[in-house]
């Protein structure tokens, strides 16, 4: 039966084309090539839009379009890769299961997964449990191959209905709590990149890379909605800048030295 791969994103896509190779597989893949953990989710143009006043992308939603003529094009067997601690997985698992409500669609959980690495000094241990399938490295991935369960009607009904409660909602992040996935207001991790700048300069990248490391982030959140969320805190005067709040790389930042009330 023909395969085709469905992964969240070009970075597990990486990961697991490494592993097909590998394995010697004809199985094909693609990557979802938007993050829907974050950004306006209520309707294509809305979110289309929104893109366009944030990010010199253009053709994003075009290459939304590709991507879902290539599965409805598609006649035979769909597997999903996700993991459950992961908001742009989950939110990528969600989003397959409403947009293909009557395709039989398959499933590969990587949560929990753990596999022999080597420190730093040489000696080997067992990773810490994988949260999403970009941070698993091909070899894993290679076992898993053909491990996939088909997603029950039930299950799949559970997650269109709980999409269709975060379109409703509709806010700027959804990300992984007790519950599974939910939505957060847009300043959810305002605090997180606060507690990382001080009154001295830093670099925007080190408080971004910083705030992303960070257990309120980890797995919940990238970069490029960290630095939006920086840059707005600069805009709110609660971070000073110094440089082009747009080149995270070049670009100084500190707290003020009386927060702004309000």
């Amino acid at each position: 039966m023909k395969v085709l791969h469905v992964t969240p994103g070009h970075s597990a896509a990486a990961s697991l084309r490494h592993a097909l190779r590998d394995a010697g597989s004809a199985d094909e893949l693609v990557p979802c090539p938007e993050d829907f953990s974050f950004g306006p989710i209520s309707s294509p143009a809305a979110r289309a839009a929104w893109w366009e006043t944030l990010f010199d992308e253009p053709d994003a939603p075009g290459f939304l379009r590709l991507f879902w003529q290539r599965l409805e094009a598609w006649d035979g067997r769909l597997v999903l890769w996700f993991g459950r601690s992961s908001a742009w997985d989950l939110s990528f698992l969600h989003l397959m299961a409403d947009t293909l409500p009557d395709r039989p669609l398959f499933a590969v959980d990587v949560t929990g997964l753990q596999y022999p690495s080597t420190r730093q000094d040489g000696t080997r241990t067992l990773c810490e449990p994988t949260s999403t399938v970009s941070s698993v490295v091909p070899g894993p991935l290679q076992d898993l191959l053909g491990t996939e369960r088909e997603l029950g009607q039930k299950e799949r009904a559970a997650l269109r209905s709980h999409w269709q409660v975060l379109l409703r909602e509709d806010a700027l992040f959804r990300v992984v709590g007790e519950a599974g996935l939910v939505s957060a207001p847009e300043d959810h991790f305002d605090q997180a990149l606060l507690d990382f700048a001080s009154t001295t300069w830093r670099k925007l990248a080190h408080v971004v890379g910083d705030t992303l490391a960070s257990e309120r982030a980890r797995f919940q959140v990238g970069d490029l909605m960290l630095h939006v969320r920086a840059v707005a805190l600069m805009e709110q005067g609660r971070l000073l800048a110094e440089g082009d709040p747009w080149d995270m790389r070049a670009c100084k930042v500190r707290l003020p030295d009386a927060l702004p009330t309000g």
